[in-house]
């Protein structure tokens, strides 16, 4: 039996009308579509032909595989035809925003997880848990945590497309040399590996970033240590608490103890690890492909971050298919972009190949994504953390957060301080935030 994406059994039982009405300030959401449009045609779209508009962030080495993808979804579906227009990510909420509201947005968009709050608050996207159980999916097709991540005031915001994490990349050269056979599991035999590799001539075999990813490797120490970033409500920021400032200053010892140098810019822990300058490195799975292409020579292994604290746990996010919020709908349009949906989440091991970990279980235990590097972290998908959900939580971590784990690791303020007065800064945003999307659920 068909069951619905949820996590609460009375969830789908508001009325969609109600989580449209928190549009932008003037205007009026009353205007724009408010669901999916009809049921799917049993057998899929069987309408005349139909254009669909599909807009995507993918500018990067993850473009070429979404454009074949779509491609290839085109030459086999002869009454379909997707236009897709990619933008950068630095613009493309900004400008789906806008077409949507002046009622020229596309029909389908591939949005980050984490957006998916704000969009919904700005009436940009519609409701999606009747589309995905006429797509005949069901919440035990995907992971348990990204299904309970895709929920916002009651309702289903997106169809999940992947899942996207940080992981551990190790010199296995070095870690030969060092007399070390895997990676490590736990954050004793970590150190215990670093002092290794020291021994055997690198002198800072793991780099500290100030910068990007190092708010990520926060969240997830922060999530190993039994800590959450963020009220339930939305209001407080919670990242300084005790076990907030267990797992900065964790991160703070690896410069403090020798293990990484001082001042490590943004990406030049990336850029070492390619020239063989450190051993180890925490980063996003998104970098598989860039280190096959630039640094073929580099032999390497990709695993789980060690569990460092009490539970396994990593940042994660996830690109999310969507349904746009329209002026007029047309019912072809809408069958076919169900139908588009359906087919991507179903054909989701060719986006693996992007550097990506399918979503749907099925792509993901099958034999094209098993032989892929990151399929070292597909037991891992029950630890994968999201950000909860809520709108302009992406503007609060980079004002705030990130600005506090930087000061810290730099040696400016210590762990402690930085999270405090952050965590102000983070409160009054929250609480701008609340009033300007109208989601106080206090």
């Amino acid at each position: 039996m068909a069951t619905r994406i949820r996590r609460r059994a009375h969830s789908f039982g508001v009325a969609v009308a109600g989580a449209l009405l928190l549009g932008l300030a003037g205007c009026s959401p009353t205007t724009l579509s408010i669901d999916a449009g009809a049921p799917l045609e049993e057998g899929g779209y069987t309408g005349p032909p139909v254009t669909i508009e599909y807009w995507n962030g993918f500018t990067g080495g993850d473009g070429p595989y979404m454009r074949a993808m779509v491609d290839e979804f085109n030459a086999t579906h002869e009454n379909i035809t997707v236009k897709s227009n990619t933008l950068g990510w630095t613009d493309f909420y900004q400008r789906i925003v806008a077409a949507v509201h002046a009622g020229q947005g596309p029909d389908v968009a591939a949005m980050q997880l984490d957006n998916l709050p704000t969009q919904a608050a700005r009436s940009v996207i519609v409701p999606m848990e009747d589309a995905i159980e006429q797509m005949g999916f069901t919440a035990q097709d995907f992971p348990q945590t990204l299904v309970e991540a895709t929920e916002f005031d009651g309702h289903v915001w997106g169809v999940p497309l992947d899942s996207h994490t940080i992981a551990s990349y190790a010199n296995t050269d070095q870690l030969t040399a060092a007399g070390v056979t895997a990676q490590a599991t736990t954050g004793q035999d970590f150190g215990s590996q670093l002092t290794a590799l020291q021994t055997v001539g690198v002198p800072e075999p793991f780099w500290m970033p100030n910068q990007w990813p190092a708010h990520l490797m926060f969240l997830s120490l922060l999530w190993q240590n039994g800590g959450e970033p963020y009220s339930a409500d939305g209001l407080t920021a919670t990242y300084n608490s005790p076990e907030g400032v267990a797992a900065l200053t964790w991160m703070v010892d690896q410069v403090t103890q020798g293990v990484s140098p001082t001042n490590v810019a943004k990406d030049s822990q990336y850029l070492a690890f390619k020239n063989s300058q450190n051993s180890v490195t925490w980063d996003g799975i998104w970098q598989i492909n860039d280190l096959k292409t630039t640094a073929p020579t580099l032999n390497w292994s990709l695993a789980p971050l060690p569990t460092v604290f009490g539970r396994p746990a990593a940042w994660a996010n996830s690109h999310q298919l969507v349904m746009l919020s329209q002026r007029s709908p047309d019912p072809d349009s809408q069958q076919a972009s169900k139908e588009f949906i359906k087919w991507m989440v179903e054909h989701s091991s060719e986006w693996a190949a992007a550097g990506m970990i399918p979503a749907y279980n099925e792509a993901r235990n099958g034999p094209e994504f098993t032989s892929m590097p990151q399929s070292a972290l597909a037991a891992e998908v029950e630890n994968f953390h999201y950000m909860p959900s809520i709108p302009g939580i992406g503007d609060v971590n980079q004002q705030t957060l990130e600005l506090a784990v930087s000061e810290a690791v730099l040696g400016r303020k210590t762990p402690q301080a930085a999270l405090d007065e952050q965590a102000a800064r983070a409160d009054s945003i929250l609480a701008s935030n609340a009033e300007k999307f109208a989601t106080d659920q206090g």
